[in-house]
């Protein structure tokens, strides 16, 4: 009898214990992060997000997650508390024994992710989602009930600092006049848009010291009559090219276009399209990086706050430099002196061109994700997959950062130059970052 009970015991333990292993398996599977900022990118994509407003919410959720997985394995990572501008406090786990540092870190993330910029319980669905199967698979209610109330703490931290970023301040700035001056940007077809966010160089960087802390050389001056001129070269470069894309340019183009709202007009219909946008992508990127280096949950964390980081800054930086000069685009320049009836590939952002936003933010992440998985790291990017996109693949992250550079101008909506200098200001704003932060122990 003693033997049975014996038996039964043991049965009953192994059960217990294979239990206790499935939430924690489950828990500490990074996948689960990639599908959380996954998730994140979807609700933005629904809320018709500018890409340096997205930027916004990816880079405070990633913070979350990551100072929740600092608090969690303190021997391995280092808090960003003193680290960022403005952020002091780091957050403390009261209840050591029962949380669940991973499960903190996602309910951080989403709740962080969701409240900076759109209404709380935009991701409620998803949360619980993973709470009820967190529970399915034997996730005590002690751990749970501690992990929420730890990621809570961390959330509160987040979002309080978040909210002195003068992000508020800028819903009432003055906005961009319009003013018929030769070089001057203009609104474009087909939306002829207002000019996107001319206040965002105010925001407060992350770790920049200033928004103008990296400062391009001028542009080319606007000279379209004199056809010697630097200008004139480079607006019938992008003339050029654009009316002469091979298969592969028009795939480059169209796999980092990710315009977020995308105005298409068929005859008399006209119908919007959503992707992602150019923080969103790289967001994507960083994930599918841990996953091909088989990073575990808290390395995942930390080159996805990393890259979030680099992004949040790098639009600051560009968009400084944007309504600095104010320049026109190549389709504006192009149909009033060359050619009425020219398009570009892709559809023109509503703000000026000079610098392009999307090469500075991509060199920016290329820097951040080099400092965590190195040089000469190659990886397939199947962001794109969603939309109808056929992935692309690359050397390097640098190396994806120069294919975007030229996708740019491939689309017919940046100089080529322009690029060029994006590229380096965004190397710069990256290179600073990963000189300063000190993440990883």
């Amino acid at each position: 009898m003693k033997k049975i009970v014996w038996m039964i015991a043991v049965i009953i333990g192994i059960s217990a214990c294979k239990q206790n292993n499935a939430y924690q398996s489950y828990l500490k599977d990074p996948q689960l992060f990639c599908n959380t900022v996954y998730e994140l990118n979807n609700v933005v994509m629904g809320n018709n997000f500018p890409p340096m407003i997205a930027s916004r919410n990816y880079g405070y959720a990633a913070v979350a997650a990551y100072e929740a997985i600092a608090a969690g394995y303190p021997d391995k990572y280092q808090t960003l508390a003193g680290q960022l501008n403005g952020l002091q406090q780091s957050p403390q786990i009261a209840d050591k024994e029962n949380v669940s540092v991973e499960l903190a870190a996602l309910l951080a993330f989403i709740k962080v992710g969701e409240a900076v910029t759109f209404p709380e319980g935009s991701m409620g669905d998803y949360r619980d989602s993973i709470l009820a199967l967190a529970r399915e698979k034997g996730l005590p209610s002690k751990v749970e009930k501690a992990s929420k109330v730890f990621a809570d703490s961390v959330a509160a931290i987040i979002i309080r600092w978040s909210k002195k970023d003068n992000y508020a301040q800028t819903r009432s700035a003055e906005k961009y006049t319009v003013m018929d001056v030769p070089g001057r940007w203009v609104p474009t077809p087909p939306m002829y848009a207002s000019a996107v966010e001319p206040a965002w160089k105010t925001i407060r960087p992350m770790v920049l010291d200033s928004s103008d802390q990296f400062m391009p050389p001028p542009p080319i001056p606007f000279d379209i009559t004199n056809k010697n001129s630097a200008y004139y070269k480079q607006v019938m470069a992008v003339k050029n090219a654009v009316d002469s894309l091979t298969d592969e340019q028009k795939h480059i183009a169209a796999f980092w276009d990710d315009n977020p709202f995308k105005m298409n007009v068929v005859g008399h219909v006209m119908f919007s399209t959503k992707k992602f946008s150019p923080p969103g992508h790289w967001m994507s990127v960083a994930g599918i990086a841990a996953k091909t280096a088989k990073a575990d949950f808290p390395e995942t964390v930390y080159a996805i706050a990393k890259t979030g980081i680099a992004l949040f800054d790098a639009f600051i930086q560009c968009w400084d430099v944007k309504y600095k000069y104010n320049t026109v685009r190549p389709e504006t320049v192009i149909n009033k002196y060359i050619d009425p009836n020219w398009a570009p590939y892709l559809q023109t952002p509503a703000f000026p061109e000079y610098t392009c936003g999307h090469s500075t933010i991509s060199s920016a992440a290329a820097e951040a994700l080099t400092s965590v998985f190195g040089d000469n790291f190659a990886f397939t990017d199947s962001t794109e997959l969603d939309f109808g996109i056929p992935n692309r693949s690359f050397k390097s992250f640098r190396h994806a950062a120069d294919e975007n550079n030229w996708a740019r101008f491939y689309g017919g909506i940046h100089f080529h130059p322009s690029c060029i200098e994006s590229t380096d200001m965004g190397r710069k704003v990256g290179g600073y970052l990963v000189q300063k932060l000190k993440m990883k122990k």
